[in-house]
């Protein structure tokens, strides 16, 4: 069941990121043995972060990385078991729909440190959890998207409708009608983390009604978004590689700062149960915002370089809505 780290393409690009702590320098024998359990690939947005830290801390020599992907529901707390029985001193993963056995799971292994994604709070001696509290680069990626608009339309696709991605969207809602009072949103959730046919058609329906920005919460709408020459604003990762001409801006996550600090409490013999999620904002070094000039005015780029420098120094501060966003009234 378990896959090693060698079996795979697993060593993604950015390895060689330095420790933003000071994990760097263990001694290969001390290094830590780190188990992660994904739900689903890892090359999928949101766990493909995860994993990317983790990758850079093994190839630090910090920790011995090894993971299991596209783990059921089902399968989960005995996966979860069988990497605590088996000496892993860190797991970490992410336990939406299965808070309850997650947390029965660590109680019964005290020795071992929990670092889950999670919509609750910590709990026992070694239950951490964390999210991508990336709300702040959402918000400045709505305000590129509210001035780059001609037809006042855009569109949303969403995979589920829970607080960790609602929050991301109505902060980039905020944004853009903060930049342009007229937008209006046609908001739609497919009820799934990968379905890129599906988010796609959702995109198409929404371009046919008007829309000429998209938000590409999902994989799948960019490439919709490619087909019918509109832009796009990405989530969680830089595509604009994969998407050349089309990616406005991405509100990016950085992992790096909450893997690091959990691998050191580990090192250090001080892990407790806490809520790693603060070490996602702009201000830890775990959000980031990627523009692309040649597609965004330059007057656009300096009205969010100046929100995003007061975001930094405390001066302005981003909504946390976690309702369900909803589409406008035409």
């Amino acid at each position: 069941m378990f896959l090693n780290k060698l079996t795979r393409r697993c060593m993604l690009a950015g390895v060689a990121v330095a420790a933003t702590l000071g994990t760097a320098g263990l001694a290969a024998a001390d290094a830590i043995k780190v188990a992660a359990i994904y739900t689903l690939p890892v090359e999928q947005q949101w766990i493909s972060r995860i994993h990317k830290a983790l990758n850079a801390a093994d190839a630090r020599g910090d920790i011995e990385y090894t993971f299991s992907e596209n783990v059921a529901n089902t399968d989960y707390e005995r996966v979860m078991r069988e990497y605590a029985e088996g000496g892993q001193k860190l797991i970490v993963g992410e336990v939406f729909g299965l808070e309850r056995a997650a947390r029965k799971v660590a109680a019964d292994y005290g020795d071992t440190a929990f670092l889950m994604g999670s919509s609750f709070g910590p709990s026992g001696d070694n239950f951490s959890v964390f999210d991508n509290w990336i709300h702040e680069p959402s918000y400045l990626s709505g305000m590129v998207a509210g001035t780059a608009t001609t037809s006042n339309l855009i569109g949303m696709v969403g995979g589920f409708a829970i607080p960790e991605v609602n929050r991301l969207m109505n902060a980039f809602m905020e944004g853009a009608r903060a930049t342009n009072p007229d937008v209006k949103f046609l908001v739609n959730f497919i009820d799934s983390w990968y379905d890129p046919p599906k988010a796609k058609e959702s995109a198409f329906a929404m371009m046919d009604a008007g829309a000429d920005i998209m938000y590409a919460e999902r994989f799948g709408v960019s490439d919709a978004a490619v087909e019918r020459g509109v832009k796009a604003i990405g989530n969680v990762i830089d595509t604009s590689a994969d998407y050349p001409n089309t990616i406005l801006s991405s509100a990016i996550w950085h992992m790096e700062p909450t893997i690091d600090r959990a691998i050191a409490a580990v090192a250090g013999g001080t892990f407790e149960a806490a809520d790693y999620g603060q070490y996602s904002f702009m201000g830890y070094g775990g959000g980031s915002l990627v523009v692309d000039s040649a597609l965004v005015s330059a007057d656009a780029v300096a009205k969010v370089a100046q929100i995003e420098a007061d975001i930094r120094g405390g001066l302005f501060r981003v909504n946390v809505n976690d309702a369900r966003p909803v589409s406008d009234n035409k």
